[in-house]
């Protein structure tokens, strides 16, 4: 690799550390005027093809980039990942059927036909030993909203919540054995943008798991019913499901018992953030 390596010029790899590269998604509208944010990252590890690819999805980061590029095009944002997905698979499936692999062409040719809009910037390398971990650095260095600090108690956004589930699993040894980001595409309609957070399988079973913030977007109980509704319908498995609340849904509290009679009725087991790590512990030895 003939990229910058992101650690100190005399620095070598560090213990099962391996040399990856990475490469961070630009949306730029108007190139004119050569000004851009950051929307994703690409890292991968060029000999083996294995990588990670994380795009903004949460509303209030498409929020923030239509604060600084007033005209921007939501649509062709939220397609975008899905996009460089099915080239990944494409590109995959030419490998496997005898064709070649080869990173650096990959991303030269999406160099040249990525919409004008959508750059990448130059590769970058970074000696990591986690590809996860990697990601989510970067993720936060390069792409996250930077906020201020909450107050003691304050409850996350979705970001942190997904952040806090992720370590529990991988705390738990289980990350290799989760699904992440799962298309409900393809048990509703084609075009849909909506992903859910975590899919697993046990016993002839698949789960998922989705991140709900009660405090913030309670009507997001219902978006969630609705697949939970459409994938059981459709999944050739049997399915459950768990949604992961900021806070302990109070029984008194008019909006947590909206959020609580959601789920429940669509079959959604309600699970808060709080006994997340005891959750997952007792699927542990059943998960596949």
């Amino acid at each position: 690799m003939n990229e910058y390596i992101d650690k100190p010029q005399n620095a070598g790899p560090g213990p099962g550390e391996r040399a990856c590269a990475y490469r961070i998604l630009r949306y730029a509208p108007n190139l004119v005027r050569d000004e851009w944010v950051n929307i994703g990252v690409l890292l991968f590890e060029p000999g083996t093809g294995e990588r990670r690819l994380r795009m903004i999805e949460e509303q209030d980061e498409y929020n923030r980039v239509r604060r600084l590029h007033s005209g921007t095009d939501q649509a062709l944002l939220r397609a975008l990942r899905d996009d460089l997905e099915d080239r990944f698979q494409s590109a995959a499936v030419n490998a496997s059927n005898g064709g070649s692999f080869n990173w650096q062409q990959l991303l030269g040719k999406w160099d040249d036909t990525l919409s004008n809009a959508l750059q990448l910037a130059p590769q970058k390398g970074v000696w990591t030993a986690d590809l996860d971990a990697e990601l989510e650095r970067l993720y936060a260095d390069h792409v996250a909203m930077q906020r201020a600090p909450a107050r003691v108690g304050a409850p996350g956004s979705r970001a942190q919540m997904r952040s806090y589930c992720s370590q529990v699993f991988r705390q738990a040894r289980i990350w290799d054995r989760i699904e992440t980001s799962v298309r409900v595409a393809q048990f509703t309609f084609p075009g849909d943008p909506m992903r859910l957070d975590y899919s697993y399988r046990r016993n002839g079973t698949r789960g998922f798991v989705h991140c709900i913030s009660v405090t913030r977007a309670p009507a997001d109980a219902k978006a969630l019913a609705y697949n939970a509704e459409r994938i059981t319908a459709k999944a050739a498995l049997k399915t459950e499901f768990a949604a992961v609340t900021d806070v302990l849904l109070n029984p008194g509290n008019d909006r947590h018992c909206f959020v609580r009679d959601t789920l429940l009725d669509a079959g959604i087991e309600p699970v808060a953030m709080e006994g997340f790590a005891v959750w997952v512990a007792k699927r542990k030895p059943l998960l596949q």
